[in-house]
């Protein structure tokens, strides 16, 4: 029976040290499938997600993670890259589907919330993420500044400013992925010290893609929890206004 959501996240933790029984990797997947309905700004989906199974690919990516045990003795891994170049082919996408939901039309006949949603993805879309050697991004940034002095505006316009925003939305993924493997008792390990330049040669990646983060997937041992869980209490994080 899977767990609910509050025991799904009062069970996971980030196990280092992993059992030798074999995990099935049609569920590992169906956990995928969960991954991909989190939100994503925009809804472009700037993410792919790389289930590791074949022996000689896992081991170049355990070594590019240090050797560390919780990718070493993982059954399987999951690398979650995030893909800010792939933003023109996921805009197209969106205009796709709105359209086949709006129906093909001359454009003064849609409503105005249906031009408003075709002129974001077309107009708005392409204005924040094409840049030239970062010049673009900055003459942005100084003009969405100035205008932000008499209203309110979004101000993160730079390319480093978009590659935040893809990685946020493939660590939501992430957190969706590892929910659903601790709801039917598998096991995670979320590693940011990896060599991300090792990893995107073992996946056979463009330097376009970013590695969010390398997973590790198993069933914990009771030594692959290392000690009790620690939080600062909840008053230091916590404020209602």
């Amino acid at each position: 029976m899977e767990k609910t959501v509050t025991e799904a996240i009062q069970y996971r933790r980030s196990v280092r040290i992993y059992q030798e029984e074999p995990i099935d990797p049609e569920k590992v997947r169906a956990c995928i499938e969960n991954a991909v309905l989190a939100p994503t700004s925009s809804n472009l989906q700037l993410w792919e997600f790389y289930q590791v199974t074949d022996p000689a690919v896992k081991s170049k990516i355990v070594h590019a993670c240090m050797d560390q045990p919780a990718a070493r003795t993982a059954r399987q891994l999951v690398v979650v890259v995030a893909r800010k170049d792939k933003w023109r082919s996921r805009v197209k996408a969106n205009l796709e589907f709105l359209q086949k939901g709006f129906g093909k039309k001359p454009m003064n006949e849609y409503t105005q919330r249906e031009k408003f949603v075709l002129s974001y993805y077309t107009r708005i879309m392409p204005t924040l993420y094409t840049d030239f050697l970062g010049i673009l991004g900055m003459v942005k940034y100084i003009g969405f500044s100035i205008a932000g002095l008499f209203r309110p505006m979004y101000r993160q316009v730079r390319a480093s400013d978009m590659r935040i925003v893809a990685h946020k939305s493939a660590a939501l993924a992430a957190e969706n992925f590892m929910l659903s493997m601790a709801a039917i008792g598998y096991d995670t390990c979320p590693m940011e010290g990896h060599d991300s330049l090792r990893v995107r040669k073992a996946l056979g990646l463009p330097s376009g893609a970013e590695i969010t983060m390398v997973i590790g997937c198993g069933i914990r041992k009771p030594e692959g929890v290392y000690g009790s869980r620690f939080r600062v209490p909840f008053e230091e994080v916590y404020r209602r206004v």
